[in-house]
């Protein structure tokens, strides 16, 4: 088993620290590795549901934007990892997937928990890595250290994301008792720097061709937040009239610094982020004239269909997609250049140029068109919710919730209606709250397991979960460990059932929504409070959640969830009371 023990020492002479283990008799000499090596005291957690435990692992590395292992047993164990990394692979999460096996020949021969485990997660993982079972010969122990090192620098490599290597394993794979583990210091260390974001120089190529382009519009996807991007951006708009337009998962808010450093309300928002308000409400004639003729994308996914049917419709004469390396999507159908730097060395570059005022480009009638309807979008939901609602209801609950989120929040966001809630209110400003969701696949399954992951690794900091009933029933399990999550918070909304089909359209319209879409289902969270010493704050009215808010957020209530309880029709019948006012105030 010496070379398994290696494994452990190669992650920590890498500088990795958090493993996240589902336990199992297969994977045991993985499990005593970590277990015992000093580098990961303190720093490896047992879950026992491997779905739970592989997105809780992917919230710890989201967090500390580290690797974390994970290790499972042989069996159905790895492929219960599979939601998970395809998030992480979609985004470009670092994780290291340790999957545990049978030896090769007891594969396919009715052998207890064996599958067929080589690259199990095929083209939703970086990579695929076999560990060899015999590691007696010194050639073959080279290669193990050699294909562990080669692993964690792929999935440390940019675009990050989830590696698998899997380890073949023999009986006897238990220790003897009181046999000491031993660890060689003198371990094979690869080692992979990247400097291409050290590139912040001039770049005369990309600012010539800006210079002639026209109309330039800067949109951005799914992005961690970054100081220096975030400056790059403030000031590039400022010195040539460039628009930023932003979704909540972009981390572009103003806000310049997340870390806590910076005095609260120190920024005032340059990017516009009401774009799923305006574009809805906006007739084509209008739209025109927010048209760019070059467009320059970077980060990931967008939430807002508006917007990506928009620039679809656009058609911009160029798109320009800013990423290191990695794959590119065409997402507009449009894009003309891929310019390989990372986002803040190109729009660094591009604010540090100085240019004289008479080639500066003239964007201002497009920024002043898309300022216009940002600003009419913000006073339009300022008097929509200024208004007593006749109802309570969840967007109102939601729009409440928001406002009162503490300084430096993580704020998680459920996928299904939480996280379009969101992208239409906005994130309150001088607050330096960070945005995360699990919009690489966008599925419901691991939004609470991310979230208990961001709490184990920031203990220090405010973690907020904003979900639904279904996404958090569904994802349950992320409480079943032995952790506390004193900074946790989750805020539930409980309309029991899928509400979210009786907002788009398309359901809404059938005659099945009820049975087929909506599944509704009676259960609430009160139970699974009690089962994991959770305190519990059921609401059902606007004065209910008033009085509970500021106990619920307080740092000394500890790990808690608010309960939110509205009725699913109500619910659609008050968003299609915030439908019909954005087309008034855009009519």
């Amino acid at each position: 088993m010496q070379a398994v023990y290696n494994i452990a020492e190669i992650c920590a002479q890498h500088g990795i620290t958090d493993v996240v283990l589902s336990p199992g008799s297969r994977s045991a000499p993985l499990a005593l590795a970590f277990a015992r090596h000093p580098a990961f005291r303190g720093r490896l957690r047992v879950v026992p549901d491997e779905r739970a435990a592989a997105f809780i692992g992917m919230g710890i590395a989201q967090a500390t934007r580290r690797p974390v292992v994970l290790v499972c047993t042989s069996g159905s164990a790895g492929l219960n990892y599979a939601p998970a990394v395809a998030e992480a692979f979609f985004q470009q999460i670092p994780l290291l997937v340790l999957t545990a096996d049978r030896p090769p020949e007891w594969i396919d021969q009715l052998d207890g928990q064996t599958i067929r485990q080589q690259n199990l997660y095929g083209r939703h993982a970086k990579g695929a890595f076999e560990f060899p079972v015999d590691t007696s010969h010194p050639d073959a122990k080279w290669h193990a250290e050699r294909l562990v090192n080669e692993a964690i620098n792929l999935a440390s490599a940019y675009p990050q994301g989830p590696v698998q290597v899997n380890v073949p394993l023999r009986e006897p794979f238990y220790p003897k008792k009181d046999e000491p583990a031993h660890y060689e210091a003198d371990v094979k260390i690869i080692r992979d720097t990247d400097y291409s974001a050290l590139n912040t120089g001039p770049l005369p190529g990309p600012l010539h061709e800006l210079l002639a382009a026209g109309r330039v519009l800067i949109v951005a996807g799914q992005h961690p937040a970054e100081v220096k991007l975030e400056a790059a951006l403030r000031r590039l708009s400022a010195t040539h009239g460039i628009p930023v337009v932003a979704d909540v998962i972009a981390n572009v808010s103003g806000e310049a610094d997340w870390s806590g450093d910076a005095p609260l309300g120190a920024q005032n928002d340059f990017a516009l982020h009401r774009q799923d308000v305006f574009l809805a409400g906006l007739s084509g004639a209008e739209k025109a004239a927010l048209r760019p003729d070059l467009l320059i994308t970077f980060g990931q996914s967008l939430i807002s269909k508006a917007l990506k049917l928009f620039l679809r419709d656009a058609a911009p004469r160029q798109h320009w997609h800013v990423q290191a390396s990695g794959p590119v999507s065409d997402t507009f159908r449009r894009t003309t250049e891929i310019i390989r730097l990372s986002p803040a060395a190109f729009f660094q570059g591009l604010a540090n140029a100085e240019l004289p005022p008479a080639e500066a480009p003239h964007n201002e009638a497009l920024q002043q068109a898309w300022q216009r309807a940002d600003v009419a979008a913000g006073q339009m939901l300022t008097s929509f919710f200024g208004q007593p609602a006749p109802v309570f209801n969840e967007f109102s609950a939601f729009h409440r919730a928001l406002k009162t989120l503490l300084p430096h929040t993580a704020l998680h966001l459920a996928n299904s209606m939480a996280v379009r809630y969101a992208n239409i209110l906005g994130i309150p400003q001088g607050r330096q709250i960070e945005v995360f969701a699990n919009r690489g696949t966008s599925g419901i399954d691991g939004c609470t397991s991310t979230a208990v992951g961001a709490a184990l690794a920031q203990p220090g900091r405010p973690v907020v979960l904003l979900t639904g009933d279904v996404a958090f029933f569904y994802d349950r399990n992320a409480f079943w460990h032995n952790y506390p999550l004193p900074n946790l918070r989750v805020v539930l909304f409980n309309n029991h059932g899928g509400g979210i089909f009786r907002i788009i359209d398309g359901p809404r319209q059938q005659p099945e929504l009820d049975e087929f879409f909506e599944t509704r289902q009676l259960l609430t969270a009160e139970n699974t409070a009690r089962d994991f010493q959770l305190r519990y704050f059921p609401v059902s009215s606007f004065e209910e959640l008033d009085a509970a808010l500021p106990v619920f957020f307080a740092a000394e209530t500890g790990a808690a969830i608010l309960e939110i309880f509205t009725d699913s029709k109500t619910n659609a019948a008050f968003f299609e009371e915030y439908r019909a006012a954005v087309k008034a105030a855009f009519a």
